[in-house]
């Protein structure tokens, strides 16, 4: 099987790496002579790690009454299995970057594995099938989702148009689409990192038309278990997955009865306490009873009990407006994109100069005035030249920054063009753009930006000019060009430091 995904996608699909400590938990873990010491050192190693395994394990998802204050205590808690795989999903998470567009967000991707992996162990408590990997393989049974996202995004996203409509399951649109599915892709990318078999076969056979070895049946049922519990809080049909759950648990374990609810039920209270610990807010998820209590009510004029037609509908409706809700989105980014610089986020010349064409014809119309300011960075060839390009890069992002909280809230700051900016100031005279000019020129003198260590100092130079409807111009590259001139000034007279030029007749 995995020789001909490994054919398939020979040249199409980028298989990532393992992360490092990923690697050096896993080798630690396969040795047999390995201690809970040789596991603490080897998590020891990467602070950031070991705060995040001790929130985890402090967490009400364990509900210890005891703080635990160590990597060692938490062994001893929670034994070896329990460490490895919250060290491991942190890693593996923290890893696993792929692009985001309106119709996949890698963090309703994550909530949704958490919420699988919750689900997992507390189906496996029911049934009495307590596996220690089930929690890795139910939080990893989608990667192949980020792996096809990383990899072909746009081919992908026409994967998830097709799925959003609801007419096939997106395994068969992605078979349909490149011959095999993402539990096909997953469980080759966990087979590649040398994980043990156990994680990433019930993975594979999830939708295998292969017949499913004996020993992963019981895996492979509770995966699907963990995926439909998921689906409920996460996905669409959830009246559907509701009773493909009592379906499964009475045909595979013979479990009936209350106690499904009751499942139900827990895992949206396990996993809203395990998210906050991967720092991922659980939305607005709730019990499925409060859910079906809160349509009850809404229903008890009518005297009935149709709360699963009820929930189809409500579906249904909260489907379309997601839908309008993404287009709106998508429309809104796409203007965002259309007039904001990529590297500070502030407007663009273009933008800029569409605003100077609205502002003058305003402050004629209204026989108002109106001010623009230059400034520019000082020696900036040389920042860059000291410190490399990208440092220069954050000096222009901090230099945005602090020229944001400089300027009014009426102004409108943007990135003229490299290492030059403006602010345009409606209502503003002489008087009142030399306060601004000279508050941004100030606070930039007295700021500086760190860059891997190195705190880096820089000045501008600032030029300013006024404008008002008296002084008979036409159109605004006149006064674009006054206060350039006014900066080439600033520069003359020896830099950070301010002038205005005048527009005679404003």
């Amino acid at each position: 099987m995995f020789n001909k995904i490994e054919a398939l996608i020979s040249g199409k699909i980028r298989i990532p790496s393992p992360p490092a400590i990923a690697i050096r938990i896993l080798d630690m873990i396969r040795r047999d002579d390995f201690t809970f010491k040789d596991l603490a050192h080897v998590i020891e190693s990467d602070p950031a790690l070991v705060a995040k395994v001790l929130k985890m394990a402090n967490s009400s998802y364990y509900r210890f009454a005891k703080q635990i204050n160590g990597i060692d205590a938490a062994l001893s808690v929670l034994g070896s299995h329990a460490v490895k795989n919250i060290a491991l999903s942190f890693v593996i998470m923290t890893d696993l970057h792929p692009s985001e567009d309106d119709l996949f967000q890698l963090e309703k991707f994550w909530r949704r594995a958490i919420t699988s992996a919750a689900a997992a162990e507390l189906v496996s408590d029911l049934v009495g099938a307590k596996t220690p990997d089930l929690f890795i393989s139910a939080l990893m049974q989608d990667i192949g989702v980020i792996i096809f996202q990383t990899s072909m995004p746009n081919e992908y996203h026409l994967v998830m148009k097709e799925n959003l409509a609801g007419q096939e399951p997106i395994h068969q649109i992605e078979e349909r689409h490149f011959g095999y599915n993402h539990h096909d892709l997953g469980a080759y990318l966990l087979k590649s990192w040398q994980l043990p078999e156990s994680i990433y076969n019930p993975i594979l056979y999830q939708h295998s038309n292969d017949p499913i070895p004996e020993e992963y049946c019981t895996q492979q049922n509770i995966l699907r278990l963990s995926d439909y519990l998921s689906s409920v809080y996460h996905g669409s049909q959830s009246v559907n997955k509701v009773r493909e759950i009592n379906t499964i648990l009475d045909a595979a374990f013979d479990i009936r009865g209350e106690c499904i609810n009751e499942l139900i039920d827990s895992v949206a209270t396990k996993s809203v306490a395990i998210l906050s610990s991967f720092e991922l807010s659980p939305g607005n998820m709730r019990p499925f009873s409060q859910i079906v209590q809160e349509v009850n009510e809404e229903l008890a004029s009518l005297n009935t009990s149709y709360e699963y037609l009820v929930l189809e509908l409500r579906e249904a409706k909260e489907k379309a407006e997601l839908l309008a809700n993404e287009l709106q989105q998508a429309n809104k980014k796409l203007m965002e994109l259309a007039f904001r610089d990529g590297l500070t986020g502030l407007y663009n010349h273009r933008y800029f100069q569409e605003e100077m064409d609205r502002e003058l014809e305003r402050t004629k119309r209204y026989k108002r005035s109106f001010s623009l300011i230059i400034f520019d960075i000082d020696h900036f060839k040389k920042i860059n030249d000291t410190y490399g390009h990208p440092a220069g890069d954050e000096v222009l992002i901090a230099i945005a920054r602090s020229a944001e909280k400089a300027v009014r809230a009426s102004d409108i700051l943007a990135r003229y063009g490299g290492e030059e900016f403006s602010v345009i100031l409606p209502e503003a005279n002489y008087a009142e753009a030399q306060v601004v000019a000279e508050r941004i020129r100030s606070n930039i003198e007295a700021m500086s930006t760190t860059v891997n260590g190195t705190p880096i100092k820089a000045t501008v130079s600032v030029g300013y000019t006024s404008y008002r409807q008296a002084s008979q111009i036409k159109g605004k590259e006149p006064i674009i060009s006054m206060a350039d001139r006014a900066l080439y000034t600033a520069k003359q007279c020896g830099r950070n430091t301010v002038f205005a030029m005048r527009i005679p007749g404003a």
